[in-house]
């Protein structure tokens, strides 16, 4: 009983310090020893609170030593958030911030019954011991502008394990966005492992945050030494006979839930060479094949190679095929019947209706530069190629890869009803 009433004794010695009293003289004003008041003033880190602040008004600049030695006398005499706050004209949340953020032991501030605890981040959260918060205005000000100071060193200028994985992630033409958001699934519990897409390119652009070797802007899909706006994709369009509109392609197409509906279309070389390459994306899981036209893309080539690809899927993953209205797709019919696939033509000057396949016509383009000669690469290397892009986690597939959702789909085949 009477150690509660000494402890009751130290909120009226804060405010007698407040006012501009010494410390032993505050102490002999409440009713106790002039050297327990000196004592008490010690412990709390021997810092007088300011005798008043003004309010602030409008925008609310950053919290001053001033303020902080105001937080400090509140700590100590117990006060709550609230009150500490009403007296600086800030709200109860950036007290609590300040607190949490700049104490010399981290703390959670609990309520005015429990006063203000600390949870350290490790040993102590999980054991549940707590104790009074070690707040220190001087210190806790100069932690805050330790941490204010600018240029910073980058995650990824300072952190080699980090680095490598980004940087090998980059070699393998995975995008920066791509990469950030894989790291956090294969290294959901190291938060140390993370890193954003727009400090990946950062790091490759701007000067003075350049922790990644300058030469990987050849592995983005632009391969662009400087950053600006992407520009629209040109489209080009043609007239079929007989063919079916998508408008008429049932909605469970539409909706991607089924498998087996593809997309197709040509990237096209250079106009010297008339070369072109053709695309196929299934636009459930993404996955890509890639078509080898050596001899030119006539209806003939792309009919014959576009037979002997499709009839390497199992016939549940064979059910329709979307194309633009290009002239290579003139022996639709054939194709059709020898793959029993559905063939449905975009509108004129619709690349959004192929929107899988014009993203992958995209990615394509790391490999096949626009003017190039497309006939110098055989049907091995473009199956590295759609290898290399199987493999790129998606973020439309919840960061998994297209390899891993069609594996998924192969080894578990729709149930066949038995008969009666």
């Amino acid at each position: 009983m009477a150690r509660a009433l000494f402890q009751s004794k130290k909120p009226l010695f804060w405010e007698q310090i407040r006012v501009g009293l010494l410390a032993g003289d505050a102490g002999e004003a409440v009713g106790v020893s002039a050297t327990c008041g000196r004592r008490w003033f010690r412990e709390a880190g021997g810092v007088k609170p300011a005798v008043s602040k003004p309010k602030t008004s409008g925008s609310r600049p950053r919290l001053t030593l001033e303020d902080r030695i105001e937080i400090h006398a509140g700590i100590y005499a117990n006060e709550s958030l609230r009150s500490i706050g009403r007296r600086l004209g800030r709200p109860a949340s950036t007290i609590k911030r300040e607190i949490d953020n700049n104490s010399e032991l981290r703390c959670r501030y609990t309520g005015r019954k429990s006063g203000y605890r600390r949870k350290e981040a490790f040993g102590a959260r999980q054991s549940g011991s707590s104790a009074k918060v070690d707040y220190r205005a001087m210190s806790a000000h100069d932690r805050s502008a330790d941490r204010a100071r600018r240029p910073k060193l980058r995650r990824l200028a300072i952190d080699d394990t980090l680095r490598e994985q980004v940087q090998s992630r980059l070699q393998l033409r995975h995008s920066p966005q791509q990469i950030a958001k894989r790291l956090r699934c294969d290294f959901p519990d190291d938060p140390e492992m993370w890193v954003s897409h727009e400090a990946i390119y950062q790091a490759i652009y701007v000067q003075g945050r350049g922790a990644l070797r300058r030469e990987l802007h050849q592995c983005l899909r632009t391969k662009r030494a400087i950053r600006r706006s992407q520009h629209q994709p040109g489209t080009r369009a043609g007239r079929i006979p007989d063919m079916i509109n998508i408008s008429q392609r049932p909605p469970e197409v539409a909706d991607r839930a089924i498998p087996g509906h593809w997309e197709g279309d040509l990237i096209m070389g250079s106009t010297a060479s008339n070369s072109a390459i053709g695309t196929l994306v299934e636009r459930s899981t993404r996955f890509v094949m890639l078509l080898h036209l050596p001899d030119g893309h006539t209806a003939e080539a792309v009919q014959d190679a576009i037979i002997a690809k499709i009839t390497e899927l199992p016939e549940h993953l064979r059910l329709s095929l979307t194309w633009d209205q290009g002239g290579e797709m003139a022996n639709h019919k054939a194709i059709a019947k020898a793959t029993d696939l559905d063939i449905y033509f975009c509108d004129p000057h619709s690349p959004w209706q192929r929107g899988s396949n014009e993203n992958t016509n995209g990615l394509l383009r790391q490999y096949f530069p626009k003017g190039t000669d497309l006939s110098f690469w055989g049907p091995g290397f473009l199956d590295q190629v759609a290898v290399e892009l199987n493999g790129r986690p998606r973020e439309t597939l919840g960061w998994r890869t297209p390899a891993e959702a069609l594996n998924e789909l192969l080894s578990n085949p729709p149930a066949v009803a038995s008969t009666p």
